[in-house]
């Protein structure tokens, strides 16, 4: 039997009930991302290298608005 993933929120998700953004998982060789207010859809999957430079990435934009 496979582990149940541990899914955070993103620190940047809206106010109310903080379901307004992205909630990431880290599993031993990938790191997942899904969509906060629709879990049960697609997620994103990147190796921890690729990962690191999405998030640098989004840290560097010029409109760093949260979500």
């Amino acid at each position: 039997m496979s582990p149940r993933i541990q899914w955070k929120k993103s620190s940047f998700s809206g106010g109310g009930e903080g379901n307004d953004c992205v909630e990431v998982a880290s599993l031993p060789l990938r790191i997942s991302v899904r969509d906060s207010k629709t879990p049960v859809r697609a997620t994103l999957s990147f190796s921890p290298g690729v990962f690191t430079v999405f998030v640098d990435s989004l840290k560097t934009a010029e409109d760093p608005s949260p979500c």
